[in-house]
């Protein structure tokens, strides 16, 4: 699987790895795992180096829009490595992801990023329930 990623409770953190063409299939299934676990407050380092995507520009909006939608609720310190040639969509992605209230910082490798990412104190961070479930 191109994408990978871990939860640590224990630590507030979430740790992906992109490796190869990403599908909107997988980085939604992992947008899921994050809601689901309740790590949306959490710190996050997403490491693209190695990762792409052939994802249209139907998909990618798609995956912005929830994307924002989810910064109705507090989200965590972000830190993303991203290859020195980004995709044309990238930047959009980049740009939502910059409108959350919260530290993020973009990184050309992993090292400078992992650096900052282990600079944070990611144990403050609160781990904040889901949403209620609305209807009746």
């Amino acid at each position: 699987m191109p994408l990978q990623w871990t939860i640590d409770h224990d630590l507030n953190r979430v740790v992906a790895t992109a490796d190869g063409d990403v599908t909107r299939a997988e980085f939604e299934a992992f947008l899921d795992a994050i809601e689901r676990e309740n790590a949306m407050a959490y710190c996050k380092l997403f490491d693209g180096a190695a990762g792409g995507t052939r994802m249209g520009t139907d998909d990618v909006l798609a995956i912005c829009v929830r994307i924002r939608d989810s910064h109705r609720t507090p989200v965590g310190p972000l830190a993303i490595v991203v290859p020195p040639e980004m995709p044309h969509l990238v930047p959009r992605v980049l740009g939502v992801l910059a409108a959350a209230k919260r530290p993020m910082k973009i990184f050309h490798s992993l090292k400078p990023a992992q650096r900052w990412f282990d600079s944070l104190d990611c144990t403050a961070v609160p781990a904040f329930a889901s949403p209620a479930p609305t209807g009746e």
